[in-house]
């Protein structure tokens, strides 16, 4: 039985690693820098922790200089030869719209304050590679500079998109507003999605022009396979082979809006045929509150779990929001699903929840239909599904291999170097 997240028999090879003449020595001069925003939540910084760890293990003497604002990456497990540039954190107000986190200064002095240290960390480390998740320039373009002495230092940049970034309308309002598909054209040599594009393609959902959809390639769906970082927790059932019942785990991933879906699965979970544990997420500012239902109706809890992906194949059902990093993971392990998405400030959640239910990967129930006799229903039902049948479905209709191939894509482009690049004029 398959129910990891290696790749089913049959689909396309992984990409070469090395071009041709190259020994393994050679990785060792070269230099990653990865950037995410993260105004919300930690999956912008899971989903870069993930390629980090793809990108050692097949260039074990690269190295990879993460940029993020996360103040919890240490316990999400950094992989070797990383390291963390922390930016000052910032908080998302609304969909474009960011404040400071904790110092008193304005979104303004904020970005030119993170700029700053961005383009200091490409001048001085020199990356031969950027990877930068979703936002083309960063948050309010405060990635400009650090593009351009990219440029100049003859680096190369790619851009990594998730594989559903809204509904079309609203994607193409935001591109043709922030100019999306000219600045791609002008700073980024590849385009990377993290998604399969049989189950959407994001070169039509978007309206891709040509030259962007010239550089975009289709990675898979990523899923970090890091349990073998430091930090890294005990299996589950490692201290309790008793177990007869059913386990069914529920967590919120980063555990900013999380309230709602854990506390609802804790009271379905009080009396039921399965045993529970909630895992309310280093961001959840209910933790306390999780912690005292938990107790009183007999659910274990845990606030933070390290690479919490490598328990998804030891429980029976998993109950979640549609977070990409979460539902990449359980697709991963095979792991029959309950999914909750969010529906704002962004749709993507619903959006992929939907096309996944559609092809039988999980179960979903609407933010609005959510009720304590619903969601236990529904976790009734998932612990029917098998593994086996869910592996045959999504071998059927995606891949989870993308961190793998997204490596070997950032190595193909570090390899290739520099040389020879021009922005490419945008075609209708």
């Amino acid at each position: 039985m398959l129910t990891t997240c290696d790749s089913p028999v049959g689909n396309p090879p992984r990409l070469e690693l090395r071009p041709r003449n190259r020994s393994s020595q050679d990785w060792s001069a070269i230099r990653f820098l990865f950037y995410s925003h993260d105004g919300h939540g930690l999956g912008h910084t899971r989903r870069n922790l993930a390629l980090a760890s793809a990108l050692v293990e097949q260039a074990p003497g690269s190295s990879i200089l993460l940029a993020t604002s996360v103040d919890a990456v240490d316990e999400l497990g950094v992989p070797p030869n990383t390291d963390v540039l922390k930016l000052p954190s910032m908080r998302k107000v609304s969909n474009g719209a960011y404040a400071a986190r904790r110092l008193p200064l304005s979104g303004g002095d904020l970005g030119r304050l993170r700029g700053a240290l961005l383009e200091s960390a490409v001048k001085s480390f020199r990356p031969s590679v950027m990877l930068v998740d979703k936002h083309p320039l960063g948050m309010r373009g405060e990635l400009r500079a650090a593009l351009e002495r990219l440029q100049a230092q003859g680096g190369r940049a790619v851009l990594g998109l998730r594989d559903i970034l809204d509904d079309p309308v609203t994607v193409a309002r935001e591109w043709l507003s922030e100019r999306i598909p000219q600045s791609v054209a002008r700073y980024y040599d590849q385009v990377l999605v993290y998604g399969d594009q049989r189950v959407v393609d994001a070169r039509e959902e978007y309206g891709m022009p040509s030259a962007m959809r010239a550089q975009t390639r289709f990675c898979g769906y990523v899923a970090d396979r890091g349990g073998a970082r430091a930090g890294a927790p005990p299996t589950m059932r490692a201290t309790d082979e008793a177990r007869t019942r059913p386990l069914v785990l529920a967590t919120a991933g980063g555990g900013e809006d999380g309230l709602a879906v854990l506390s609802t699965f804790i009271r379905a979970t009080a009396d039921a045929p399965w045993d529970g544990v909630v895992v309310s997420g280093p961001l959840s500012g209910d933790a306390a509150e999780m912690q005292r239902l938990s107790l009183e109706s007999g659910v274990g809890f845990r606030r933070s779990v390290p690479t919490l992906g490598d328990w998804f194949a030891e429980v029976d059902a998993l109950v979640c929001m549609g977070g990409y990093n979460t539902l990449s993971e359980a697709l991963c392990h095979a792991t029959p699903t309950v999914c909750v998405p969010r529906t704002s400030p962004r749709r993507e959640q619903l959006i992929r929840a939907r096309l996944l239910e559609s092809r039988g990967l999980l179960r979903m129930v609407a933010p609005d239909e959510l009720s304590t006799v619903r969601l236990g229903e529904e976790i009734a039902a998932v612990l029917e599904t098998t593994r086996d049948q869910l592996v045959e479905r999504r071998r059927r209709s995606l891949e989870v291999d993308g961190a793998s191939r997204a490596a070997s894509f950032l190595l193909a482009q570090a390899a290739a170097g520099a040389g020879g690049r021009t922005a490419v004029p945008l075609a209708a």
